[in-house]
């Protein structure tokens, strides 16, 4: 029933969020590993590229078991799929914790360059 599907999409926000993020500033890492996972999906029988199990209409091509639009959730590094095909590489508290490291340090040596 979609209307379960939109209910878990609430849940999923974060990742939904960070799909967004790396659909629409590309990086060709985030790229090479989407490509890797869509490999999995275009053999899985669960892809939807009508749009009838789409949690979100027009989001096609989707997911047929979660509703999720492909586009985002292959992006989405903390995602996975739920047939188990392919694993979340990181968790959200895991790539927050990256992104905090990396803008700490980035101020850090800001401040060192400063301070010289």
């Amino acid at each position: 029933m979609k209307i379960n599907k939109i209910i878990a999409a609430f849940g999923n926000m974060n990742q939904i969020m960070e799909g967004v993020k790396n659909k629409v500033f590309k990086k060709q890492d985030i790229e090479d590993i989407a490509d890797i996972r869509w490999m999995q999906c275009v053999a899985c029988p669960a892809l939807d590229e009508t749009g009838k199990h789409c949690a979100m209409p027009k989001t096609q091509p989707c997911c047929a078991d979660c509703g999720c639009s492909l586009g985002l959730k292959l992006r989405a590094l903390s995602s996975s799929c739920p047939k188990g095909k392919w694993q979340a590489i990181t968790s959200a508290e895991g790539d927050r914790a990256i992104k905090e490291q990396i803008t700490n340090s980035k101020v850090e040596k800001a401040l060192n360059k400063k301070n010289k």
